[in-house]
């Protein structure tokens, strides 16, 4: 079982892009959630090589950090305004963090593969509490 916070700014897996050069077509993914899916393979590397077979259930939840236009200013700098928004509903989108996620665990062999996951819990909030990150729980169910 995993159940543990990673620090750091949560980065959804981007999507493959196409390109020409001249007459030839080709794909490549950009590398813009690498650091991220680094920092998970790093922080879970007591769970690198496990190869678990069966199924999981997975919960992940994210935290990002507050723009400063959400704040007061002057004295009320720390104070989160009214009009704020209460839910993180902006990209990234949740199946893209999670995919990220979920690609870095199969990438440590975790498990033999992310097909593996019976039930996925994916939540994204304001770090208002928390420090910007996320929480992973991974439970087998077997």
């Amino acid at each position: 079982m995993i159940n543990q916070h990673i620090k750091g700014t949560p980065k959804a897996q981007p999507r493959v892009k196409a390109t020409m050069r001249g007459r030839h077509a080709g794909v490549y993914t950009p590398k813009t959630a690498d650091e991220w899916k680094q920092r998970i393979k790093n922080q879970l590397r007591a769970y690198c090589g496990y190869n678990i077979a069966g199924d999981f259930e997975v919960q992940l939840s994210f935290f990002f950090k507050r723009p400063k236009s959400h704040y007061g200013t002057g004295k009320n700098s720390k104070v989160i305004k009214e009009q704020s928004p209460r839910r993180h509903t902006q990209k990234p989108d949740v199946d893209n963090l999670a995919k990220a996620v979920l690609d870095a665990l199969t990438d440590i062999n975790f498990w033999k593969d992310d097909s593996q996951i019976s039930k996925l819990s994916i939540s994204k909030s304001w770090a208002d509490i928390l420090p910007e990150g996320m929480i992973i729980i991974a439970t087998p169910t077997d």
